[in-house]
């Protein structure tokens, strides 16, 4: 068995890979690893997204937890970041996400946060790894009135809203607006604070049935959401992901606006009220090299980190940055939440918008885009990491670096969460990338099978 645990929890396919058997192993060990420090009974918040298996893993977790003495406070459906913001508030002792974000629903997951609302450290995961590997060796589990129980709490949605409201009071009357909420967890959160706010709001996929969470709706399939913001002559078009941990954009002209020019356009208005601390935006490797040509021209220093949004938020702690976050929308504004938040980052968006009286078209003109070409190479799971050690792989790996310096770059990475290595290459000339791109993906599948 490899690693349980990838760069955004443990994800898997539901009652497959991730079985209610391993939830309640983790909601065992994690409850035990979290909180064994404290000298009262723990308590752990859970949440979920609106995918059919979310009521069976989290039940199934609580009932670990609770067979080692934690009590748990079930929440139900709500975004990651509520999860992340309301395990603070409430200053419980760690909170639990049941989601596997943008994936289709087949898939589910699960991701601890601290009691602060932050991912745990590599090491905290090793821990609970460990625990469930040696059986729970060890670990004196309670009886009588020392089990733990679970309490239902419905109200918390309205907390996380009147939170984001307060962080980035924006007048929104006057502004219409297309919201995608990709048939998960923002279906009510994102569209009762935009109302609320008083924008004139046009609300697609969020309806969800359970099964029809990302499905050909979202963050990973915007068509729709364009089409709608032409039609509707609306200002902007907002898409989340199924956990609503992460918001692409779309302009009044139909144009996809992705993570690093929201960074882009939303950093550069920080900066010019002063509020970005250090001049600093962390981003991932992955981020457009416009994004990094951007920062230059401006003045904002671009710290890079590797992929996943939990390496971001290390490197905005350690240098003391407040925004951060990756291409595909994860963006963290660390002065108002710990995590990736959609619906902080469409505010902030609206924000400049309002504040500017610009159209998003015009605001997204602060970074060029480079022509980016990125293709999927399916490879078994357990060989993902080890691509370099064939020898016609790393040559023509070596060969295309060769081959763009100083006119773009390719950068080949393993997906931490499914079983793929991913090909990037970003030039100027887009036919050439996609060309070259499609053939290092093919001769790596072809060799790695």
């Amino acid at each position: 068995m490899g690693r349980l645990f990838g760069t955004d929890g443990v994800r898997g396919v539901a009652n497959e890979e991730l079985t209610p058997l391993l939830a309640m192993q983790l909601g065992q060990a994690g409850a035990y690893v979290l909180t064994k420090e404290k000298e009262h009974k723990p308590t752990i918040m859970v949440g979920c997204d609106t995918r059919i298996s979310g009521d069976m893993l989290a039940n199934a977790l609580m009932a670990g937890a609770c067979s080692v003495g934690a009590n748990c406070v079930y929440v139900g459906v709500l975004p990651t970041p509520a999860i992340a913001y309301l395990t603070r508030k409430y200053k419980v002792d760690a909170g639990v996400v049941i989601s596997a974000s943008h994936n289709p629903v087949e898939f589910n997951g699960i991701k601890f946060f601290d009691g602060d609302g932050y991912k745990l450290p590599d090491s905290l995961e090793d821990e609970i790894e460990a625990l469930i590997k040696s059986g729970m060796k060890d670990v004196k589990f309670p009886v009588g009135a020392s089990v733990g129980k679970v309490k239902y709490r419905t109200d918390a949605r309205e907390e996380y809203i009147n939170h984001s409201m307060k962080a980035v009071n924006v007048d929104l009357r006057g502004l219409k607006i297309v919201v995608d909420c990709a048939e998960g967890a923002s279906y009510y959160t994102s569209i009762e604070a935009l109302k609320e706010l008083g924008g004139e709001i046009v609300a697609i996929h969020n309806s969800p049935d359970g099964t029809n969470i990302n499905a050909n709706c979202g963050s990973t399939h915007m068509q729709e959401l364009q089409a709608r913001v032409v039609y509707e002559k609306a200002q902007i078009g907002l898409a989340f992901d199924g956990d609503a941990d992460r918001l692409l954009a779309v302009d009044e002209l139909g144009n996809i606006v992705d993570g690093d020019q929201i960074m882009a356009i939303v950093g550069n208005h920080m900066k010019n009220q002063g509020k970005l601390k250090k001049n600093i935006i962390v981003a991932t490797v992955m981020s457009n090299l416009g994004f990094f040509l951007m920062g230059e021209k401006n003045g904002i220093k671009i710290e890079q980190t590797k992929v996943g949004d939990r390496y971001v938020l290390e490197r905005m702690k350690e240098i003391g940055a407040s925004l951060g976050g990756e291409q595909s929308g994860h963006i963290i504004f660390l002065d108002e939440n710990t995590t990736g938040d959609g619906l902080l980052s469409a505010l902030h968006l609206l924000q400049v918008i309002v504040e500017t009286g610009q159209p998003l078209s015009e605001l997204s003109k602060v970074m060029e885009v480079l022509p980016q070409a990125l293709v999927n190479a399916k490879v078994p799971s357990h060989k993902k990491e080890k691509y370099m050690d064939y020898p016609e792989i790393a040559d023509a790996i070596g060969e295309l670096n060769r081959k763009f310096a100083g006119e773009g770059r390719v950068l080949i990475r393993p997906s931490g969460t499914e079983p793929l290595v991913r090909v990037m290459i970003e030039g100027k000339d887009k036919k050439q990338i996609d060309e070259e791109a499609g053939k290092l993906a093919e001769l790596i599948q072809n060799i790695m099978l």
